[in-house]
């Protein structure tokens, strides 16, 4: 079943409740964005049919931005200091293995909001800031002859064909608010049209505009301003405890998405001369910008938790820490100031993983993740089991005992036998679609499968005439992913190509392929011209 067939599908049964809704919708768009910067606690008449029941619990989701696996103290890290990260983990379960769906933001976030793989949706790259509306993924005819792959061309909005995360839960009664980054459309592909009642500071783009401390250089019709040297993050924090307060007295669900810790690098003072003096050289997290960065993100989470325990709301408040993608391993940046971090530096490091942001490997999507549900989750729970971005959705439905909108399916699954204290999930494999070429990373045009220990990347067409490439790793040996085992175990990794192929299929992927125009030097243009390729 390809993308269309599948979209056909899901929604054919909801398609005149969901027109219906779309229309009430863009009626009440305009009021809710009247309050965007300062919500009610009173939903818009006809916002919901009814008020959740008080036994239903609040929903708060954190999303880091570009934070690695070993990027807390949590995961083990002895230079970052991450109280906050700990204290939720000692309410809740910590995974070991939750993994984003992609290794960059836009199409992870997408995920999240939908249950569906970003090659399902065609997000598969964070392009979703640019003015141009696109709606699908596209490959390209030719390209230059250094270039071997045609990569694919991200989809830019997430259409509102799809019922989010956030629009099942306002239809349910909740209160629903969006705090900090989007980064999957502007306006009218933004929170306030896709489902949130507040959308705080209502900014489309990847992060504040320039400088995370005031003043930020955000548009000026957004009107959304600080007083010289506030951070972005502890204003953020302080809108979001605003919106808890206004709806202490009835069901929410908020989404903070923080700014931290993607560019532009830049953090307080005080936090990034503290951790200069902590660095250790043979260490290699000592980026002591990135340091501050991170705290400055601690600091908000603090701040959510401090306000659920003094409003009584931390008993009837699920509680989700996650990241969309790995952490930046490279150095070569340019920022505001404090040049030596950005240029000598690495950001940051995932050791023991491989690579990082926008690679296929471990260090590019394997993430934090905290799952708090009072009354359900054993406190200081910790579980290997493998899930997926993808999963939150069908999860949270199944946390707060509701169902999904009929007609609708999900690829992801719900992960509660886990919350419950099973192993794993029943289901066979988790897949990632990347169909990019990244030149700071070297990353190429590729796709991968986990089952069990074992992970299978292909390549796409950077073999000999074309073919893929493979690796192969497992995971349980070898999590740095040093050890390529794909020669030696040519039917494992048959079997398990043979499910990616099947993943490809159902989603409906656009594939990379070959660039007719490749080849540099001699043999290249004999090529061309023999098959009369103009680039």
């Amino acid at each position: 079943m390809d993308r269309r067939e599948f979209l056909i599908a899901a929604g054919a049964a909801a398609a005149a409740a969901g027109a219906m809704l779309s229309r009430l919708r863009e009626s009440m768009v305009a009021g809710r964005r009247a309050h965007a910067f300062a919500s009610e606690s009173t939903a818009p008449p006809g916002d919901a049919a009814a008020a959740p029941p008080a036994s239903r619990p609040n929903l708060l989701f954190i999303l880091a931005d570009d934070l690695g696996w070993r990027d807390t103290s949590l995961y083990g890290s002895t230079f970052y200091e991450t109280p906050n990260v700990e204290r939720m983990a000692k309410r809740g379960m910590m995974f070991t293995n939750a993994y984003a769906a992609n290794p960059l933001c836009s199409p992870t976030r997408a995920s999240i909001q939908t249950g569906l793989w970003p090659a399902r949706i065609g997000i598969t790259a964070p392009a979703c800031h640019l003015p141009e509306e696109k709606f699908e993924e596209t490959v390209g005819e030719r390209g230059s002859p250094e270039v071997k792959v045609l990569s694919c061309a991200s989809a830019t909005r997430l259409k509102h064909e799809y019922c989010t995360l956030a629009e099942a839960l306002h239809d349910a009664g909740y209160r629903t608010g969006h705090f900090g980054k989007w980064h999957l459309g502007q306006e009218p592909y933004d929170p306030l049209h896709q489902g949130y009642d507040a959308d705080v500071p209502h900014w489309g783009g990847p992060g504040p505009a320039g400088s995370y401390i005031a003043p930020w250089k955000f548009p000026a019709r957004l009107n959304f301003t600080g007083p010289p040297g506030e951070h972005i993050e502890d204003r953020m924090a302080a809108e979001a405890v605003k919106f808890l307060k206004e709806n202490k007295d009835r069901r929410f669900f908020m989404t903070y998405w923080c700014f931290s810790v993607h560019s532009p690098f830049d953090a307080k003072k005080e936090y990034i001369e503290k951790y200069r003096t902590k660095a250790d050289p043979k260490n290699p997290q000592r980026n002591a910008l990135y340091a501050a960065m991170v705290r400055s993100m601690d600091d908000a989470v603090g701040r959510l938790l401090d306000a659920l325990d003094e409003l009584g709301l931390a008993e009837s408040t699920i509680v989700v820490f996650f990241s969309d993608n790995g952490g930046v391993h490279w150095t070569g940046h340019k920022g505001t100031g404090n040049e030596d971090e950005l240029t000598r530096i690495p950001i940051t490091s995932n050791a023991p993983l491989r690579g990082g942001k926008a690679t296929i490997y471990e260090g590019g999507t394997r993430v934090p993740c905290i799952v708090i549900w009072p009354g359900q989750v054993k406190p200081g729970a910790k579980s290997d089991a493998v899930i997926q971005s993808i999963d939150f959705y069908p999860t949270i439905l199944d946390m707060l005992d509701l169902k999904a909108r009929e007609g609708l399916k999900f690829d992801g699954t719900s992960i509660v036998p886990v919350l419950r204290g099973a192993d794993r999930l029943p289901r066979e494999a988790i897949f990632c679609f990347f169909p990019h070429s990244t030149p700071a990373t070297g990353a190429l045009p590729s796709v991968y499968v986990r089952k069990g220990d074992w992970k299978l990347i292909r390549i796409f067409h950077d073999g000999p005439n074309f073919a893929h490439r493979y690796e192969l790793y497992n995971l349980k040996t070898d999590v740095g992913e040093t050890a390529n085992l794909a020669d030696e175990m040519p039917d494992r990794v048959k079997e398990l190509d043979a499910l990616i192929e099947g993943f490809l299929k159902d989603s409906g992927a656009v594939l990379p392929k070959p660039n007719p125009a490749y080849g540099p030097g001699v043999q290249g243009e004999k090529r061309r011209r023999m098959l009369n390729v103009k680039y």
